[in-house]
């Protein structure tokens, strides 16, 4: 489904995970008038509020409810794929354009974003590890017959010129093969964007991040997953949504103690982040630009800046 041309152009509040993007968000929503719209692809989840960091008291700043969407429109247990998120998120921007307010888009999940940004989701379709694992000893000539056998939208304008991309390429066409809803990807227009990223420092992100999970442990994050399970969730489906729920099912299920599902939950945390920041330098090198904020500034003169910029690309265009 295409859209006409978004008379707004969105903001992007993007980081890695505990980097205060919400926070930002809300400060820069009140500013300007502006609305938010979560690109993160746990929070959409109805009653996984802990793990997810869902704190909806942050949407509220002097006493002033800043509207939010995407945010508990699923059910736990479901799956939810970067189609469903284009479709809905085009809800959430028309219903914000028609208000007259400023779209921000707030999250740390990268290929949901950058499917907008590029008109398409092809580099938004996730990494297959097993399959790239597969492909690891083939040679390139078999990579490319492999290639050529499928029969997709994709295959006309793929990059095939290094074996790396050839293997990217594999994967994409795969993931379209598996998905027969995917083949909707093309012919989306991209959104007009001004894109800025908050990137604390590797000891800054490390400590926020161990200090936010114990204090969720302790916020009861261990009974919010049983809840879950003992609705009839299984174990897997928890499992699937990774990082807390997976790492607190397998000690919920007796695979792991207590202090090894910490230890090895507290160092997926980092890993993820790190592979946040990763994604992101990723879209840099695609062509999103994106604008670093000083790490030294308060959230408050972060949301300064952001609204000076955005005043400025509002009369440039």
């Amino acid at each position: 489904m295409s859209h006409s041309k978004p008379p707004m152009p969105l903001i992007l509040i993007l980081g890695p995970t505990a980097s205060g993007k919400t926070h930002l968000a809300v400060k820069l929503a009140a500013m300007l008038g502006g609305e938010i719209i979560s690109a993160d692809s746990r929070q959409i989840y109805r009653d996984m509020d802990i793990g997810t960091g869902k704190d909806l008291a942050e949407y509220e700043l002097d006493g002033k409810k800043i509207p939010h969407y995407l945010i508990d429109i699923r059910e736990a247990g479901e799956q939810y794929n970067v189609n469903e998120f284009q479709r809905d998120f085009e809800n959430a921007y028309n219903a914000i354009a028609a208000n007259g307010h400023v779209p921000i888009l707030c999250g740390g999940t990268g290929f949901y974003m950058l499917s907008l940004l590029k008109g398409h989701a092809y580099a938004a379709i996730p990494v297959n590890e097993p399959l790239r694992a597969e492909l690891e000893n083939i040679s390139k000539e078999s990579l490319l017959t492999r290639f050529e056998s499928y029969n997709t939208a994709y295959q006309h304008i793929a990059d095939t010129s290094t074996r790396k991309r050839l293997i990217r390429a594999i994967e994409i066409s795969e993931f379209l093969m598996n998905n027969a809803d995917a083949e909707t990807f093309p012919d989306k227009q991209a959104y007009d964007y001004i894109a800025f990223g908050l990137n604390p420092s590797v000891e800054i992100r490390r400590e926020r991040i161990s200090n936010r999970l114990r204090a969720r442990l302790e916020e009861g994050l261990i009974d919010e997953v049983k809840r879950l399970l003992s609705r009839g969730l299984r174990a897997e489906q928890l499992i699937y949504y990774g990082l807390e729920y997976k790492w607190i099912t397998l000690y919920l299920t007796g695979e792991l103690s207590y202090d090894e599902m910490v230890t090895r939950l507290e160092t997926e945390i980092h890993r993820f982040a790190k592979r946040q920041m990763t994604f992101f330098r990723k879209m840099e090198k695609d062509g999103i630009r994106i604008h670093w904020l000083d790490n030294e500034c308060s959230a408050e003169e972060h949301a300064q800046v952001i609204s000076a910029h955005y005043q400025q690309y509002l009369t440039n265009k």
